[in-house]
């Protein structure tokens, strides 16, 4: 009820809390649970010896760029067609394309290409941290096998559920903006 009622209260509007509020909890709770994963017995540990070296035949989900960049695609397709739907093609667009003065112009293209980023920033976000924290947990393993991973395990479930929560609030403050009237 929390989330539903901030969702609601960011947008302003129940009703796109209604529509919005299953994709942003299934952003969240894919994201979360992915990371949870990487915790599992065997992922990661079972390898392939192949000529290119040792390669992992299972991994966590939010390691693999393409997934992170699939879900950072799936946003950005939300936030455009709803700002699209929302504000009509020729309003959205004034955000972008604005030719009252050579300033306004240069600030519209920011724009554009800020939105056209946001793909690369939500996926390599989410990607980096993720494997950063694989990537350590790894090196404790290493240095002080019984000791170090635990409290490091701990710290990355607290990790995958803060970027899981920072993707999903990202996906819900750029709608917010898509909708937005341009001024």
């Amino acid at each position: 009820g929390f989330v539903y009622d901030y969702v609601a209260e960011t947008l302003e509007s129940k009703d796109m809390a209604r529509r919005f509020f299953p994709l942003l909890m299934t952003l969240f709770l894919f994201i979360f649970i992915a990371n949870l994963i990487e915790f599992t017995p065997g992922i990661g540990s079972l390898v392939y010896h192949g000529t290119e070296g040792a390669v992992p035949l299972l991994r966590s989900m939010n390691t693999d760029l393409n997934v992170t960049l699939t879900l950072a695609i799936i946003s950005f397709l939300v936030i455009e067609f709803t700002g699209i739907a929302i504000l009509g093609a020729a309003n959205y667009s004034k955000k972008f394309f604005n030719f009252h003065s050579p300033i306004n112009f240069a600030v519209g293209m920011i724009e554009l290409i800020g939105d056209l980023v946001r793909v690369i920033s939500l996926s390599f976000r989410l990607f980096g941290n993720i494997l950063a924290g694989e990537v350590l947990i790894v090196v404790a393993t290493f240095f002080l096998p019984y000791l170090a991973p635990v409290p490091l395990m701990l710290f990355e479930t607290f990790i995958g559920f803060l970027q899981a929560a920072i993707f999903a609030l990202l996906t819900l403050f750029f709608i917010k903006l898509a909708v937005t009237e341009a001024h």
